[in-house]
Formats: structure tokens, sequence, C-alpha cells
């Protein structure tokens, strides 16, 4: 009789939109075999490749002749222990009240995905993305999950929180997790008394040292934050230490939209040492974009703090020269962490049932 122990290591996965790599890095972590990620984007193929030493296929899988995978990630249909996972862009199906104009290419990519997965029919699926996914039976998602049932997949799904799973950051997704080999699959569950805070995430003075606004960190660590303006600079001057807000400033230095407006009070916030960040977005080292000033410093926090915040190891190294490129990578993400509670929850369903 097979040992569990060995049979656990026989799990592969294949990382569809894997952008920089959370997923794989959760998945590598929790003792998956990651055959290697798929994504539309070049920017993200160094970080990848070079963090998780897996292979990366750099193409848009709504026109990718499915059969090619098999020969470069050494798959074949119908594999029990094989996992396709496909976090797909989100802008399109985000609860943000935005202009979805450019993101409409996206909001057919689940779509995409569903047509690998009918396929090759992994033993496992995992998918997440915003709570804002629509779960009407005629959309993306809603024909997603009437094709599992169809295909006899089980599958559980919900939204949950990241700060429940060790991510020092407070960060809502809807989540999947299904499967064809056993009859029944659970989401990890919650553990609400262990949560992770700012101050225990980057905290240390000598780890993340103090720094100014505009200061640039050439080492890999990338402890990088952007520059302020002058008015900028006196807002958050103003604003108080440890989860401050723009209400107090004085009124010479208040932005004219928010003069009459009460809400968006997180908008040039700072972070509070003694709670879990807020969502950590693709902008976030942008002081206008979000409750993203550091507790104490007068800067937003920097690139290395931030992807600390998404739970990326500390030696993850992100490869470009671009502060932009960077915030998009750690921002898009989805948390290792998050990602290393769904691949133990799968390996214990492929061990136990």
């Amino acid at each position: 009789m097979e040992k569990a122990g060995n049979k656990k290591n026989e799990l592969q996965m294949v990382d569809f939109f894997c952008s920089a790599g959370g997923v794989t890095c959760g998945f590598n972590q929790a003792g998956i075999n990651v055959l290697g990620g798929i994504d539309i984007d070049p920017i993200c193929e160094l970080t990848y490749k070079n963090n998780n030493n897996a292979k990366y296929l750099c193409a848009d899988v709504s026109d990718l002749d499915k059969s090619l995978i098999a020969k470069i990630f050494k798959i074949k249909r119908n594999q029990d222990n094989l996992i396709f996972v496909g976090c797909s862009p989100c802008q399109y199906y985000s609860n943000i009240k935005t202009d979805k104009t450019n993101s409409q290419n996206t909001r057919l990519l689940l779509d995409d995905f569903r047509e690998f997965v009918d396929y090759y029919r992994p033993g496992y699926v995992f998918i997440e993305n915003v709570p804002g996914l629509n779960k009407n039976p005629e959309s993306p998602l809603g024909r997603f999950k009437t094709f599992l049932s169809a295909k006899k997949y089980v599958f559980e799904d919900s939204v949950i929180n990241a700060k429940y799973f060790g991510v020092p950051q407070n960060r809502r997704r809807y989540v999947l997790v299904a499967t064809r080999v056993k009859t029944a699959i659970h989401l990890p569950k919650e553990d609400k008394k262990h949560i992770k805070t700012v101050h225990q995430a980057i905290g240390d003075p000598v780890k993340y040292r103090p720094i100014e606004a505009g200061t640039k960190d050439a080492t890999d660590f990338i402890h990088t934050s952007a520059n302020l303006t002058c008015i900028n600079k006196r807002r958050l001057s103003q604003t108080p230490f440890n989860g401050g807000s723009r209400t107090a400033w004085t009124n010479d230095i208040q932005l004219d939209c928010y003069k009459h407006h009460g809400g968006h009070t997180d908008v040039y916030g700072r972070m509070c040492w003694e709670k879990p960040s807020p969502t950590i977005t693709t902008r976030f080292c942008s002081l206008s974009n979000g409750r993203y000033g550091h507790p104490e410093q007068l800067r937003a926090i920097s690139l290395r703090e931030g992807a600390t915040l998404q739970s990326f190891p500390e030696n993850y190294v992100f490869y470009s020269q671009n502060q932009g490129v960077i915030a998009k990578m750690i921002g898009n993400a989805v948390p290792p962490l998050l990602a290393k509670a769904i691949g133990e929850a799968i390996s214990k369903n492929y061990l136990y049932g």
C-alpha cells in the first residue's frame, strides 16, 4: 500500500494567470510540486522563474493551443494529482465604482480557463477573485460552477479574509476549491485568534529602517518609498500617528473635494500598528490611493513593506527598475500565506479525503 507521506509529493500544479507568483510561492510552501505558470505579461517572467524555480509560459490563454501546455509542463489529461489554478485579473468584477472600459477584455478569462479545465480534467481546481464576482447563473462564475457540477466536480466556495490565514492584511476574496477525485472538499478553516498586525510584520526598526519619502533602495530588499510633494508632506505631518486620517488637517491644506464630504477618510491616512493593514492594491506605494501612510514616518509604505504585508518572503526578489511595475506585481498577487493554506487543504483532501 502506498504511504500517505509519499502520495502528497505527487501533487502537481499549473498556475494560470500566475503574474509574479503569489499562488506558486504559497503552493511551494505547502509542499506541492509547481510545474510552472502562464501569464500574458512578459514583465513578470524573471520574478516568477527566479524565485520559484519553475517554468514560465508567456502567452494569452484566450488563444493558447490547449495541447501545447501538455508538452511544456509534462502533464496529461485526466491526471488525478494535477491542480489547475485560475486566479484571473479581477478589476472588471471589483466592487469599486470605477470605469470598467480598460478591464472589459479580462471579463471572459474565467471562461477561457474553464476550457482548459474541460480539456484536461485535472483532479483539482482552485480559483480566487474579488468578492464582487457576480454569482448569477449567467455570469462567468455562474457558468463555471454549472460546468463543474456537470463534469462531476464537487466544490466549496466562499468569501474569506486573508487576515485569518496569517496574512497581516485585511483582504476579502472569493475563493473556490473543487475536485473530481473525492466526494467532498472543504476550504481551510479561519483562525480568528491569531491575527498578525502591521507592527508584527514591518515594525522591526533594524530590518525596516526609518527612511524618507523619495528614498530609492537599489538592493533586492527594495525598501523604496515614493516621493511626496511639499503639500502632501504638510498633509501627512498633520495626520496623527498610528491610524490617523485627513480629518485632522487644517482647512488650508484640505482637498477641495473633501471639504464638504465626510467619506473616503482612508485616503491619505496612516496605517495602524496594532491592526492588519488595509488591502494592498497595485497603487499601495501612493499616499493618495488609500490608507498607505506609514504609521509614524513621513512617507507612504515602501515596496518591501507592501510585499511583506502581502506575506511574500523577505528574500523574494522583484525584477524591475520601475517602482510602479513592482507595486503592480505585488498588489495583483494572491498573498502566498493564503495560497499556502489553500494548498494544504488540497493536500489534506488528496491524502485523506
